[in-house]
């Protein structure tokens, strides 16, 4: 929170820089954690029926999954209806250029190619007006399945993990998340993502929460080291025409560092094998109701050894959706976004991230950030909510909500990251204001305790 003495308060709006040579290397498929999207393909009515693309197209797996359990998706049957999954699918799910998705639907359903050499298809039957409303097996506990509070605090019974983003410590460098403009001095996200954590853990306990901590240190959650996924990130080199890549990037200036294998190992090592770490811990041993992923945002900041400040700051929340059409084409994703929209978690995460979204805008003074690529789409009423398909929010099996709130590279936020957490206000360029990671709990925490009270039963 802000008071200020002698001048007012004023906050930048966002800017977008991209770097063409990062564009470029997006666009062979290195650079991004999830495929680049395709061009658009002519319009057509998402509830069409389309045309399965052959077997090979669909056959594909992200790096280090496995084959889905495609007979599941048969548990979520009766679980919409045709209205609903349409309404849902294109609201929430698509990227909004109305591709022809890789199932095909008629009245009754869907029914989904498995992209397995067999050629075999999976039906999912959406409700129909005689038929009870199927309910398919899930951890997590809707809203509306919470025991009434009965005077007790608002967030009882509910069971909340805190995942804080990146890992940080002897790894923030590699994750490319560490920042340092004067010598003995840095911020790194995966450090100030976890003190967020670690102040926002007893907060919600004492509104009744049991929360729960996806890392709670510096160490990653994955066993797996970059030198053990080497073999992997050569594939993935090779398969986008890399056929004999530099082993390392020391003296490799700039983005082609993308190109070299000691890169794609350690993305692999901190963008997936650590994430799918997490993942399997949230879904196998801490089943919440429900998954916070603590983030802050950052705007490109050129050379590490020299960075720039940027004049941008700005928060947005996002939940998951918004599809690439060549995101579908690989099975992990087309299953995993499945499972989400029947088991309609889209219902309890739009409506939860808009009041966090509308208490941390108040809390921080943020203004919101504004996407200009098309991986990313408003989501619900407010301007600070985005649906995007991010590997967090699409492999935890249960409503996720995702934090950006800030630019650590802006001059102001650098400065109060370094300030750290502390008790009332102090004077910060002519204003008292309270600690950042304070405005940042409060947010949260007024953000939930809204939500909570007002669906709650009493």
């Amino acid at each position: 929170m802000i008071r200020c003495m002698g001048r007012a308060h004023s906050s930048f709006h966002p800017a977008v820089i991209v770097s063409f040579a990062t564009c470029l290397l997006a666009s062979r498929g290195l650079w991004s954690q999830t495929p680049v999207p395709a061009p658009p393909p002519a319009p057509v009515a998402a509830s069409a029926p389309a045309t399965p693309a052959a077997a090979p197209q669909l056959s594909r797996l992200s790096p280090l999954t496995e084959t889905p359990p495609w007979p599941k998706l048969q548990e979520l049957s009766k679980a919409l209806t045709a209205e609903q999954f349409d309404s849902a699918f294109e609201e929430v799910y698509t990227d909004s250029r109305h591709f022809p998705p890789p199932w095909q639907r008629d009245q009754g359903g869907i029914t989904v190619p498995t992209g397995a050499a067999d050629g075999s298809k999976v039906r999912i039957d959406f409700r129909l007006p005689a038929d009870k409303p199927a309910d398919p097996p899930h951890y997590w506990h809707r809203v509306t399945e919470l025991p009434p509070l009965a005077g007790r605090p608002v967030l009882s019974d509910l069971r909340i993990a805190l995942d804080p983003g990146h890992i940080g410590g002897a790894y923030a460098q590699m994750e490319e998340r560490y920042l340092s403009f004067h010598p003995n001095e840095h911020v790194a996200e995966g450090e100030i993502s976890l003190k967020v954590a670690q102040l926002l853990k007893p907060r919600l306990e004492a509104l009744g929460a049991h929360v729960l901590m996806v890392r709670d240190g510096t160490d990653p959650v994955t066993t797996s080291r970059p030198a053990d996924l080497r073999p992997v990130a050569e594939a993935v080199l090779r398969e986008h025409g890399i056929i004999q890549p530099k082993d390392g990037y020391a003296g490799v200036s700039g983005d082609e560092k993308v190109l070299t294998l000691q890169w794609q190992a350690e993305k692999m090592f901190y963008r997936e094998s650590e994430i799918r770490a997490r993942g399997k811990k949230v879904n196998d041993q801490l089943k919440p109701d429900l998954v916070l992923c603590l983030h802050f945002n950052a705007a490109s900041w050129g050379n590490p050894e020299q960075p720039q400040y940027s004049p941008e700051n700005h928060l947005h929340v996002m939940v998951n959706g918004c599809y690439a059409a060549d995101e579908l084409q690989l099975q992990d994703i087309r299953f995993e976004m499945l499972q989400r929209l029947f088991l309609r978690m889209h219902e309890e995460e739009l409506p939860l991230a808009g009041q966090v979204a509308t208490a941390m805008a108040e809390s921080t003074g943020l203004p919101p950030y504004v996407y200009a690529t098309p991986n990313a789409r408003l989501a619900g009423p407010s301007t600070y909510v985005y649906a995007r398909n991010l590997l967090a929010n699409r492999i935890y099996q249960c409503p996720v909500v995702y934090l950006e709130p800030y630019v650590m590279n802006n001059e102001d936020t650098y400065q109060r990251l370094l300030m750290g957490d502390y008790i009332g206000s102090t004077l910060f360029k002519g204003c008292l204001r309270t600690s950042i990671f304070e405005d940042y709990v409060q947010g949260v925490v007024n953000g939930l305790t809204n939500y909570y009270r007002l669906k709650r039963a009493s």
